[in-house]
């Protein structure tokens, strides 16, 4: 008998990749080298129950594809793949599990954690090689075809910030301003609540210019969490790499104009979208993980696994598997998901959660990987901001400085060290090459001091009120008895463990504050700032909140009225990077002589106002660096008529006498001392030579003007 046709079923193209409404119906297209039938099932309005399987008629250089008429945006849908279970082997096909598309654009519903999600049985002798026949679809969520029509009222895409003007603001969607008094109850924690222009003028006025937001790629939350009462709140754990997650949404049918209406209204606001981003790993874990996307369309493809052990994932991410950057589909994939973000979303660039893995091959780190290769000649890539997280939990993962032009990287050296000398462990030496945006790291190959991406705090870790408030983490509410997260935090407590009402605690640890954030914003390089810093958040000495989504991790907003004396420092600093460009030149300041010029870029100066000699790196806590206005600021042979400053730094517990150097007939004006608790600083000016009481831990910044 001569099979039936479906009549609305049609060959299709294997391009583009997903599901592709061109208003008559649509186009899926799903990559497998290694599938022999794959079905792609259509479900009702509410995607529960399936009304169609339809198999995809052709197969094109190891890609699945065809049309089907009628099917249209709004449409809930997944695949069924076809292939050898073969653990052994590498092989996990179980067409009993309904599959994500990986080019999905958007996903409905939410994951229940049933027995019927993994592929083997769960229970049974034989572990994960054993072969599960009970259908997950009940249980997981769905795909969604999308009109990819939205109406960017005149935007005309992307306006990229110059890196030198940059200063990041790191927060996280939900955390924001799920207490935020000035965002309406029911938008609270959503992407229409992070768009209020109420919230996007208080992020403006600060002075930051880039929202670098936590993973807002579709993600779920760990069984095991959901067990503790616990969820995955920072949101590293993605399992979809083209769709918004709905869990931000306030109306989930409407996620992915409601993150394009984010996207635009920041954009409004004169600020850029920066998103973290996690490519490096899926929520699928290990061997013993669930069936929910690529272990069943290609685990082979997919997945790093161990070369003579393949049942095995290699965990170069410390979270149960490694995406295998070195298949050639899984970096299109990859890239693809980059464009998409940025040409159709109009996201101005990325941060990559563990990039080391992005460059990793067979053999290790690389930087000419087929990654960063694939990146440095695509021509929307290389038109955003690209920040790698260099390091990852793999043999030779750390590898700050060493990815390739064009790229960031966050400096975790710049953290230690700032810490470590404004608690009094390090000395001058120490901080010399933190300051001029770690030319040490990134200064070769034609780098600049932007490359360098400064933090004192991050999402991971203590807040810059926690590291002045706690000798040691207090995670316990995580469920782990204490183990998890780092015991190296570089904080200090000045005599109390947590929260006091002792004033020389509070003045000491305001100061403090103050320091380390003057540091940060007054550096070569570029700046980021963690969300909350600027009015002194705490998460009660929990270094490791990615399961909190609850008072732990979200901003209390209650504490910026309090503390309104260090958002105002913290806009003080903002506004004088922009007066300044001598704090963010574009490239590395250099303290040899230029004859040709007849300057010193930079001089480092001690306490008497001399130059610094060799004898005083390694045991001076208090210096300073004189910047001179006149350094070139690019690389023509060009004085340049810039303002010389000089920024003292006194990390001794004490009073430090301090002369002033002498350098003309100028005088040095004061603009900010840490010691002052608000920023009504009165103009002070203060000859060459002349001797002044630096307060002990304290910072100070003069300009050298005319009388």
């Amino acid at each position: 008998m001569v099979p039936q046709l479906n009549p609305r079923l049609r060959e299709g193209s294997p391009y583009p990749r997903g599901a592709t409404w061109d208003g008559k119906g649509v186009n899926f297209s799903l990559f497998s080298a290694h599938a022999t039938k794959v079905e792609v099932c259509l479900f009702d309005s509410q995607g529960q129950v399936e009304l169609e399987r339809i198999t995809l008629p052709e197969y094109t250089d190891q890609i699945f594809h065809g049309w089907i008429a009628d099917v249209q945006p709004g449409q809930f849908y997944g695949y069924r793949v076809h292939g050898p279970y073969e653990p052994d082997a590498g092989h996990r096909f179980n067409p009993n599990k309904l599959l994500l598309d990986p080019y999905a654009r958007a996903h409905a519903g939410d994951l229940q954690w049933n027995d019927a999600v993994f592929g083997y049985t769960i229970g049974h002798k034989d572990g994960d090689l054993s072969f599960d026949t009970r259908d997950s679809a009940p249980y997981v969520p769905k795909c969604v075809v999308i009109d990819p029509n939205f109406d960017w009222r005149g935007q005309s895409g992307r306006n990229p910030l110059p890196w030198d003007q940059s200063v990041i603001y790191e927060a996280h969607v939900k955390g924001y301003t799920q207490k935020n008094p000035l965002v309406p109850e029911g938008l609270r924690g959503t992407y229409a609540g992070m768009a209020r222009r109420e919230v996007l003028e208080y992020i403006r006025l600060l002075g930051v210019t880039s929202i670098e937001l936590l993973p807002v790629h579709s993600f779920l939350s760990d069984n095991h969490l959901l067990q503790k009462g616990l969820k995955n709140y920072w949101g590293y754990n993605t399992i979809g790499f083209f769709a918004p997650t709905p869990q931000y949404a306030s109306d989930r049918a409407e996620t992915l104009r409601e993150f394009k209406e984010m996207v635009s209204a920041i954009h409004d606001a004169g600020l850029e979208v920066i998103l973290d981003v996690v490519y490096n790993h899926t929520a699928e874990g290990n061997e013993c993980g669930p069936t929910l996307s690529f272990r069943g369309i290609d685990n082979q493809s997919y997945y790093r696994l161990v070369p003579d052990r393949p049942r095995y994932y290699i965990n170069d991410t410390g979270t149960g598997n490694t995406v295998n950057l070195s298949h050639r589909r899984v970096i299109q994939m990859v890239t693809d998901s980059l464009r998409y973000w940025a040409d159709e979303m109009h996201v101005d660039g990325f941060r990559f959660d563990l990039g080391t893995i992005l460059a990793r091959e067979p053999n290790g780190f690389d930087n000419q990987s087929g990654f960063l290769k694939a990146c440095s000649q695509d021509p929307t890539l290389e038109t955003v901001k690209m920040i790698a997280e260099p390091w990852d939990c793999g043999p030779g993962g750390y590898q700050v400085g060493a990815f390739p032009p064009g790229w960031a990287e966050w400096n975790d050296r710049f953290r230690d060290n700032v810490r470590g000398y404004w608690k009094g462990n390090l000395f001058a030496h120490d901080m010399a090459a933190r300051l001029l945006g770690s030319p040490d790291l990134f200064d070769h190959q034609g780098r600049k001091p932007w490359s360098c991406v400064n933090f004192i705090t991050a999402h991971d870790g203590f807040t810059l009120n926690d590291c002045v408030s706690y000798n040691a983490k207090h995670n316990q509410a995580n469920g782990e008895d204490n183990r998890d997260g780092s015991s190296d935090n570089g904080s200090y407590n000045y005599g109390v463990e947590g929260p006091s009402d002792n004033p020389e605690i509070v003045k000491i640890r305001n100061r403090q504050m103050r320091n380390m954030l003057a540091t940060l914003l007054l550096s070569q390089g570029t700046p980021m700032l963690l969300a909350g810093d600027e009015f002194a958040r705490t998460q009660r000495g929990n270094n490791n909140a990615y399961c909190q989504d609850n008072d732990i991790s979200w901003l209390d907003w209650s504490l910026l009225e309090r503390n309104q004396e260090l958002v105002r420092f913290v806009t003080r600093l903002t506004t004088l990077r922009r007066q300044f460009p001598i704090l963010r030149r574009g490239r590395f300041l250099t303290e040899a002589y230029n004859g040709d010029l007849d300057i010193k870029e930079l001089t480092w100066v001690n306490p008497t106002g001399n130059e610094m000699e060799s004898a005083d790196w390694d045991s001076a806590r208090c210096f300073g660096l004189m910047l001179d206005g006149r350094a070139r600021p690019t690389g023509l042979m060009k004085r340049g008529e810039d303002a010389t400053l000089l920024l003292v730094f006194n990390a001794w517990h004490d009073v430090v006498e301090f002369t002033l150097p002498s350098v003309s007939e100028q005088h040095w004006c004061l603009l900010l001392d840490t010691e002052i608790e608000g920023t009504d600083l009165k103009k002070q000016l203060f000859a060459p030579c002349q001797r002044l009481a630096v307060t002990g831990r304290s910072f100070l910044l003069f300009h050298l003007q005319p009388d």
